[in-house]
């Protein structure tokens, strides 16, 4: 039948949706579309002269290519984004299909349909990763309302404008305070401690110095680091500021120094994790932004999905990174992009959860040596609730 052969078409507008769908529907989908869609719209799906082998492997092949160009020409122009990708190619494939006979005139016409109605097709809802974030070295991006639509009213926000950190607003460090802190559970190499938190000319820094350190759980740490939260002074304390929901976003200029775990995020107010909200996470290297999100398996265990933005020179000025926390969804943005969305129910938390900026230290591997320093820097910090 002819219409047979619209099918590499009608598999490229199904891989466009499954874009936006969970891991499990969204790569089986989009895969097998720019393995076999491309290479079988430009060769046909049958040929009298080949065997369904040779078809197989031509279509194959061309796909590939055609893939290949497509991918390095959206890069080249600073647009590559797997959803453009996969939008482009759909486009191209469909016109491919409706040029060929059985379809003549009406094929062309219907080609023409095609070829403005993808170049008008929107990408202001792109939630992939996508690399090259441009830096600001002379400050912070300017963003005063949240990227995410809506309603937004702002709820909390801190410009770090005066002499010394605001202790109504921040603790320095975890609930479980006394007289300094960390996370065992990773094995960090620092200790937080408050004179490692600063600020001045209109900047928190947070700056780990190695600097060997004695905890009050009397083990030995090798560096010294500092972190705020809107938690607690002490276990039994009340947090200063919790949410639940919401749309965060701080302007932060991480350190370049390879071995730091610059972190910006959401811990429950329990302390039981999971849940766990990464607004962004710098995982030992300073290039690659990774937004996580943390949740409990079936049997309470920790499950985690990360989406990587980059390489992009992230610690070359101030970037501003955003989470919108709906009730049916999660959305990163970075400079007000969206990067990443996130809408299986499972994942998404409901409970109040306290704010945290640190710049914890060796996890997953030690700074080199000749690095004995680094400062993470905050712009400001604002929250905003519908």
């Amino acid at each position: 039948m002819p219409y047979a052969r619209l099918l590499p078409a009608l598999a490229g507008w199904a891989a466009l949706g499954a874009v936006a769908l969970p891991a499990p529907v969204r790569v089986p989908v989009t895969l097998a579309f720019l393995l076999a869609g491309p290479g079988m719209a430009l060769t046909g799906l049958t040929a009298r002269r080949r065997t369904r082998l040779e078809t197989a492997v031509l279509a194959l092949t061309v796909s590939l290519a055609v893939d290949t160009l497509v991918a390095v020409a959206l890069h080249l122009g600073g647009w590559f984004t797997p959803a453009r990708a996969v939008l482009v190619l759909a486009v191209l494939t469909t016109l491919a299909v409706l040029l060929r006979r059985p379809f003549g005139r009406a094929g062309a016409g219907a080609a023409a349909l095609v070829l403005l109605s993808g170049c008008g097709t929107g990408t202001g809802h792109e939630v992939w990763n996508t690399p090259g974030a441009q830096a600001s070295p002379t400050g912070p991006p300017s963003l005063d309302a949240p990227a995410a639509p809506g309603d937004w009213r702002l709820v909390f926000q801190d410009e770090f404008d005066g002499a010394r950190l605001d202790g109504a607003r921040w603790a320095t460090c975890y609930d479980w305070n006394d007289r300094g802190c960390t996370n065992r559970g990773n094995r960090e190499l620092e200790w937080y401690l408050p004179g490692q938190v600063t600020q001045g000319q209109g900047v928190l820094a947070l700056t780990a110095d190695r600097r060997a350190t004695t905890g009050s759980d009397g083990q030995r740490y090798p560096w010294a680091s500092g972190m705020v939260s809107t938690g607690r002074d002490s276990w039994d304390a009340t947090p200063r500021r919790t949410f639940t929901r919401g749309y965060f976003a701080a302007a932060i200029r991480v350190p370049p120094q390879a071995g730091m775990f610059p972190a910006f995020w959401l811990m429950p107010a329990t302390r039981q994790t999971p849940p766990e909200l990464d607004v962004v996470e710098f995982i030992s290297d300073p290039h690659d932004a990774q937004l996580t999100v943390h949740w409990a398996g079936p049997d309470g265990s920790d499950r985690h999905e990360a989406v990587h933005v980059g390489p992009a020179d992230y610690p070359g000025g101030f970037h501003v990174f955003a989470l919108a926390w709906e009730q049916s969804s999660l959305t990163w943005y970075i400079d007000g992009v969206a990067r990443h969305r996130e809408t299986d129910p499972t994942r998404i938390p409901d409970q109040p959860m306290e704010l945290l900026l640190n710049l914890a230290v060796g996890y997953p591997t030690a700074p080199p040596d000749g690095v004995d320093t680094a400062r993470l820097e905050v712009d400001w910090v604002r929250v905003w609730q519908h």
